[in-house]
């Protein structure tokens, strides 16, 4: 027979007091040790020590850049003191000149909002208005005839140093955007710069020909001409309608508007028998803020008067190559007179 089951709930002599046991239960936190926890504040400006730290703490750490990258805020948790970039759109609505704006004034393209071309732009619209820049030479073979007071006049040839010659080619790419490309200067060439203002402000290109031929001027007489008859037929249309009578009149052209559309043709007429010449001018080209100063006439006489040595030319024996209407008007007001010679490529 098993003994009874209090026999198992007996106390032993080893067994320690009920009482003390429940104290010992209610002080364990008491009797445990103490354990203290201390934290290290990592140094922020260190980079290479964030990241070396353990797996442990770096899983622990937020991501701020992450989260937020436009703050500027780094994975240490100090915002960047970083510069924001602010970028110009526009919108394409179908703008001829969405991409490239054309300068009415000096022909520039370049893209509106784009600091480097706006400052290109500005620049080249300077040098185009007022002149390009010039701060002089030690060597320069300045010219006096005629003295100037608003400036000087220099000549370059083509056995000059390099410097003056690329002056020229500066000058010449200039001319170019009016004029055209590829024809103004070449080894022959005189070049005649006007400066005023520490500015080019003019320029000259001349050349020697052998040959030039005389422009034929139109008269008033061979444009075709209606008889009397049809005239007065022409001024007489009338409309009837009933009672109601309606007359035609006839509005007469202008004839100096008539003739300057026809010297806007580009036709020359010349005479088949050629002079001779000695001077071409090949190209002349002063900057828009300096016109109407005379400066292309100062031009004009200081290569009369140095073209040639120990000659003066006079100046209706001067010739033109390819003379446009506004040309044609200059050289008539500096001549005095509507007969000028032109040349060709042929005849240098």
């Amino acid at each position: 027979m098993q003994s009874k089951i209090s026999s198992f709930f007996k106390p032993s002599s080893s067994t320690a007091d009920p009482s003390q046991c429940c104290s010992v239960m209610f002080d364990y936190g008491r009797l445990q040790p103490e354990i203290v926890v201390t934290y290290q504040r990592r140094p922020q400006n260190s980079i290479g020590e964030i990241n070396g730290a353990s797996t442990g703490e770096a899983s622990k750490e937020i991501d701020l850049g992450k989260f937020a990258p436009d703050l500027g805020v780094a994975k240490s948790g100090k915002v960047l003191n970083k510069k924001r970039k602010y970028a110009q759109f526009y919108l394409e609505l179908g703008q001829s000149d969405f991409l490239l704006h054309t300068c009415t004034i000096c022909g520039f393209k370049y893209a509106r909002g784009d600091e480097g071309d706006e400052k290109f732009h500005k620049t080249f619209h300077k040098n185009y208005t007022h002149g390009i820049p010039f701060k002089g030479w030690r060597n320069e073979r300045v010219l006096q005839i005629p003295p100037l007071e608003i400036g000087r006049i220099i000549l370059v040839l083509d056995d000059d140093p390099p410097p003056q010659r690329n002056k020229v080619q500066e000058v010449v790419k200039m001319m170019e955007m009016e004029l055209g490309d590829g024809w103004i200067y070449h080894q022959l060439c005189k070049v005649y710069l006007f400066i005023s203002s520490q500015r080019i402000s003019g320029c000259l290109v001349t050349e020697p020909i052998k040959k030039a031929y005389k422009i034929l001027s139109r008269s008033e007489g061979s444009r075709c001409k209606v008889s009397p008859e049809k005239e007065a037929r022409r001024t007489s249309t009338t409309l009837q309608f009933g009672g109601v009578s309606f007359q035609r009149e006839i509005v007469r052209i202008n004839q100096s508007t008539k003739s300057h559309e026809e010297s806007d043709s580009g036709v020359i007429l010349c005479e088949k028998e050629a002079v001779s010449a000695l001077c071409g001018i090949r190209a002349i080209w002063v900057s828009p803020s300096n016109r109407r100063k005379h400066i292309a006439s100062y031009l004009l006489d200081a290569a009369r008067g140095t073209f040639c040595k120990d000659l003066v030319l006079k100046r209706s024996e001067l010739a033109y190559s390819q003379p446009t209407s506004v040309g044609r008007a200059f050289i008539s007001s500096y001549t005095s007179s509507d007969s000028l010679f032109v040349y060709t490529t042929s005849d240098l």
